[in-house]
Formats: structure tokens, sequence, C-alpha cells
């Protein structure tokens, strides 16, 4: 009878950690997330627009979509759920219902065109720089980029509400505006910070100056 394998020694031999399965909760609410979105927009545009009931489902639909943003992230960080499938959906799903929201508010004409295009170029190309950048190294949130979020996701459920039905309906609306202009603000703010950071990224990383090593042993 032969004997059993040694077990490795905890104090001598790395222990490897097991990757967390694509197919868990953190990544089924993303999921869930984007599956929403298209539900967004057909009570956002049902009836033109004008069917009150409808938007009031709307946003409490966006409302759900928005919340499952914070918590997938968390449930992910706090049981070790994070996976690539999640880094790369999780961002996807973010910008498909922030641009349903302003797409479909500004098809309606309750949002003008230039401020839908000014965020989602902003958001999309956010998006693509970090991948771009992710070889050398990754761009972590920061504070503005929540701030930015919180905004957007205020502002765009004010407007996806029937604002015109409310009492004070002027008052609501001269909110609603507010706090989108400053979600523009905040959010072409942090994207030109994040450019500069990218920039520097590519400028100060380990991989650049290996790069920069590399020319310079070739020039030799």
């Amino acid at each position: 009878m032969s004997e059993s394998a040694p077990l490795p020694d905890p104090m001598t031999e790395p222990v490897s950690t097991p990757t967390p399965s694509a197919w868990n909760i953190a990544n089924a609410l993303t999921v869930s997330r984007i599956l929403l979105v298209p539900v967004y927009g057909w009570l956002l545009l049902a009836g033109s627009g004008h069917n009150a009931t409808m938007r009031w489902w709307a946003a409490a639909v966006f409302v759900i979509a928005t919340a499952t943003d914070r918590v997938d992230g968390d449930i992910a960080r706090s049981r070790g759920l994070i996976t690539n499938f999640g880094k790369i959906a999780d961002p996807i799903a973010d910008k498909a219902l922030m641009s349903m929201a302003f797409i479909g508010l500004a098809s309606l004409g309750d949002l003008p065109w230039w401020i839908t295009v000014v965020v989602l170029v902003r958001e999309w190309g956010v998006t693509a720089m970090r991948f771009v950048v992710i070889r050398h190294g990754v761009m972590p949130a920061g504070r503005g980029g929540k701030v930015k979020t919180a905004l957007q996701s205020l502002g765009l459920t004010l407007f996806t509400l029937p604002l015109t039905t409310f009492p004070g309906s002027d008052v609501w609306q001269l909110v609603a505006w507010l706090v989108l202009g400053l979600a523009v603000l905040v959010t072409v703010v942090t994207g030109l910070d994040i450019a500069y950071k990218a920039h520097r990224l590519r400028q100060t990383s380990e991989r650049a100056a290996m790069k920069r090593a590399a020319r310079a042993a070739r020039r030799r």
C-alpha cells in the first residue's frame, strides 16, 4: 500500500487561492441590470413619454437597476467574487443603462441632445481609455466618479418622473435641472482628470519604463 502524498507546509509553500466562478450572485445582479435596460426604455417611451403611470414605473425600474450597481460591487468585494467577466460586464451595464436614459429622454425632448452627446462621449470614452491603459495598470474609481454617478442617477430619476404632474411642478423641474447641470459639470471635469491620469500612467508605469530602457539599449 503506497503512502499518501505529504500535505503542503503552509509556512514554506504558497497556498493557491481558487479562482471564483463567473456564475455568482454579483455577476447575476450585473446581468439583471443589463436586462432591465430595455425594460426601462420601453416604459419610458410608452405613449411617446406622455403616460404618467408608465413614467413612474420607468423611474422605479431605473432606481432598482442603479441600486444593483452598488450592491453587486459590495458583494463581489466582500465575498471575493471578483471575476474577469464582472470587470468587463459591470461598466458595460452601467453605461448601457445611462445611455438608454440619456438617449430616451433626449428623444422625448426632455433633455437637449448636446447634453446627451457630451455625457455619452465622456462615459464611453473613459471606459475605452481604461481598457487601453490596463496594460500599464488599473485605474481605480475615484471619489469624483462616485459623486458623478450619484448626481447622474438622481438627475435622470427626476427627469424620468412625470414632473409636470407634480404640485409645484416648476420647482421640481428647476431642482431636476440644477442636479443634472451639476452632474454634467462633474462628468466633464472628472473625465478630463481621468484622461490626464491615464496619460501619466502610460508615461510612468513599469511597462513604459521597460520600453524606454529597451529603446535606449537598441540605440547603444
